[in-house]
């Protein structure tokens, strides 16, 4: 669960496993989370069940053009 000032929800991983990782510093500094998300902002880390899933994802310049 992710907790906000306005909000809690559920965090989604569209992939099964198991959680291996939590980021403890992201409760302690939630705004690391704006300021590197994709470096030091990491939520959890994943022991997935079925690495094959991964093959039908967006790689990152995939998704950018989609997004235009």
């Amino acid at each position: 669960m992710i907790e906000s000032v306005k909000a809690a929800s559920d965090i989604l991983a569209p992939v099964d496993g198991e959680i291996v990782a939590v980021n403890g510093k992201l409760a302690d500094n939630p705004g690391l989370v704006n300021e590197d998300p994709t470096g030091a902002a990491w939520f959890f880390k994943m022991k997935i069940d079925d690495l094959s899933v991964l093959d039908d994802f967006m790689d990152e310049d995939e998704y950018a053009e989609m997004i235009g």
